[in-house]
């Protein structure tokens, strides 16, 4: 069995309140060293047998348009998983 990883961002230019809170959080856990943090979303999706060009080009398609809201997200991977990915 294969898996393909889409990773989805907020655009830049959106705020992102769940990254600020958990920014927050991380200073008053005393852990400062982080300048900013954004929240994204991460997809694991399974396929039979190996990852195929086929089933990566449907999977871009999925993140443009089921898996991200392209008016405030950046699809900014689509990508077969790596053995360790796999394994989870």
């Amino acid at each position: 069995m294969g898996r393909i990883v889409v990773e989805v961002m907020p655009k830049p230019e959106i705020l992102d309140p769940q990254g600020k809170a958990i920014r927050s959080g991380l200073e008053r856990m005393g852990l400062s060293a982080f300048a900013d943090v954004r929240q994204g979303k991460l997809f694991h999706l399974d396929v039979e047998g190996p990852v195929t060009d086929e089933a990566l080009a449907a999977a871009r398609e999925a993140a443009g348009t089921l898996l991200s809201n392209p008016v405030i997200e950046d699809v900014i991977a689509v990508r077969e998983a790596t053995p360790e990915e796999a394994a989870q």
